[in-house]
């Protein structure tokens, strides 16, 4: 299990992001016009905000044909700031101030520290939750699916990145609330996030800095 999550919390994600869109399929004029809206609600809505959430995670490693599930509640705050705090199967968190990135094992007494910049660059490891405005910049995007419950986009990434290759995101038509995301990566990985209780709320900028335990072991990561 911890072969999973230690390759694929770098991975996170991705992504949380709603839109305030409500539309139905004998309304579209065309995929790119819906997707330009999607798009201008998204950014409408979410840029600048901070928001929390519940979050359950489907992790698969392809080549190993192992799958397992997680737990927990996540922050975002922009700009690039996140903290993933998994209840199960372990507790650990994520944790970034947009500069420096915390990945804490309590049961381990470890805490591995590094760049946050190297790690989320081209908005991998759901950077792009935290900026909304990295959805354009790094991902060609096009609309995969609409039916009367949801919507669903696709995000292929411009660049190729070892970590995500694409990210599909479902989107209620009810309520325009995220139903789901899943990440995609060249291995032919996947990471499925469905996500619940989404709140937009003001967070202290002190969540998203890690006060290190004392005697914790501290591994830097290049």
């Amino acid at each position: 299990m911890k072969t999973i999550f230690n390759r694929i919390s770098l991975n996170l994600f991705s992504s949380i992001v709603c839109c305030c869109l409500f539309f139905s399929t004998a309304s579209a004029t065309g995929s790119d016009i819906i997707k330009e809206d999607i798009l201008d609600a998204i950014e409408k809505k979410y840029s600048g905000k901070s928001f929390e959430a519940n979050f359950t995670q489907i992790s698969r490693l392809a080549a190993l044909d192992i799958t397992e599930k997680a737990s927990g509640r996540a922050s975002f705050s922009h700009p690039g700031k996140m903290k993933w705090e998994y209840m199960e199967p372990e507790h650990h968190e994520i944790i970034t101030n947009g500069k420096v990135l915390w990945i804490f094992r309590p049961d381990e007494n470890q805490v591995m520290k590094g760049d946050a910049s190297q790690f989320f660059k081209s908005g991998a490891g759901g950077a792009f939750l935290s900026d909304i405005s990295l959805i354009r910049k790094n991902y060609t995007i096009s609309l995969k699916e609409i039916t009367a419950d949801y919507v669903e986009i696709n995000l292929a990434a411009k660049t190729k990145n070892p970590d995500i290759s694409s990210i599909v995101i479902r989107i209620s038509q009810k309520n325009s609330e995220i139903e789901r995301v899943v990440t995609y990566t060249p291995y032919d990985d996947t990471t499925l996030f469905e996500f619940s209780g989404i709140q937009f709320k003001k967070i202290d900028p002190d969540v998203f800095e890690f006060k290190m335990p004392y005697g914790v072991n501290i591994i830097e990561m290049d």
